[in-house]
């Protein structure tokens, strides 16, 4: 591929605009590429919209009108009805066309699509990312990318728009897979800090002063740093769902099965969120983990918000 996308010169399609899409497709309008998008829901596609971007009735609609398209969604189910389905992009794309999946899925189903695109003349790229809601409002992703490289590189300018980091990780699926170490790290990382927090409780610790100290030692992480003081005040609005995390970890569990692995800290933090799910709480937080953490210590309230005596 010789041509670079430019802002000017690149019809984009976006579809799926959700906790982190609608940020995600903002930046792109906000940079002048001409954008048509699709949503299950318009009404969440309404404030793009009244930005200038243009409503498509569906996917094969979006895919007809742009030369880059990008999908954000939610389940390899949501991903095969995207492209494949009746009204899907590999029917309406034309020649030429990238497709660019950003949502975390099945490694094998990103091959898949890589296979069909190049069937029609397409280009396809796996391209999830990591960041959370605060990286897509920021800008600040890690996207991992697997597929051609020198169509990845093409896409650079574009992907710079949406992320920090833009790493090449190797053929299609590859980035897949990188992203699914991604949410490993984070599950292990994800229990020690509310587990931490359940512990500071039990012992009587201001948590607020005590996170002030670990948070500066070799404890750090980003976990630690955005999500530990939303759980002080017991606020587990979605930065990333519970339901898609325990999608993620299901598919990282059953590729390690492929591959002969035992992952058990995977395993129990997995089961651990499902019951987080079992409660009611699928579309709260990922950092809403504590609330399961909490039932099974029976301590109704393990993190009380900053200044309350614990």
């Amino acid at each position: 591929m010789s041509h670079v996308v430019h802002p000017s010169q690149t019809p984009i399609g976006w579809i799926g605009t959700g906790v982190m899409g609608l940020s995600m497709c903002g930046h792109l309008l906000q940079a002048g590429y001409p954008v048509t998008l699709y949503t299950r829901t318009k009404a969440k596609a309404q404030a793009l919209i009244a930005r200038g971007a243009a409503w498509a009735d569906s996917p094969r609609a979006v895919a007809a009108q742009s030369t880059v398209i990008v999908t954000m969604v939610g389940f390899p189910r949501d991903v095969r009805e995207v492209y494949w389905g009746p009204e899907g992009i590999l029917s309406g794309a034309t020649p030429g066309s990238i497709l660019i999946d950003m949502t975390t899925t099945e490694p094998a189903l990103s091959q898949e699509l890589a296979a069909a695109a190049s069937a029609k003349g397409l280009h396809a790229i796996d391209a999830p990312v990591s960041g959370g809601d605060i990286g897509a409002k920021n800008a600040t992703l890690s996207i991992m990318a697997g597929g051609n490289r020198e169509t990845i590189e093409s896409l650079r300018p574009l992907l710079e728009h949406l992320g920090k980091k833009i790493v090449y990780q190797g053929g299609p699926g590859a980035g897949q897979h990188a992203k699914l170490c991604n949410q490993i790290v984070i599950a292990g990382t994800m229990v020690g800090v509310c587990e931490s927090l359940l512990y500071g409780f039990a012992a009587g610790l201001d948590l607020a002063q005590m996170l002030e100290s670990i948070r500066g030692g070799a404890a750090a992480c980003w976990t630690l740093e955005n999500l530990a003081p939303k759980i002080l005040q017991r606020n587990f609005d979605p930065g990333f769902f519970v339901e898609h995390f325990i999608k993620d970890m299901g598919i990282a569990l059953d590729e390690a099965n492929r591959m002969h692995l035992t992952l058990p800290g995977l395993a129990l933090v997995h089961a651990l969120y499902q019951r987080v799910q079992a409660l009611g709480h699928g579309r709260s937080g990922t950092h809403a983990l504590m609330l399961a953490l909490e039932e099974l210590s029976r301590t109704a309230r393990a993190a009380p918000a900053p200044g309350q005596s614990s």
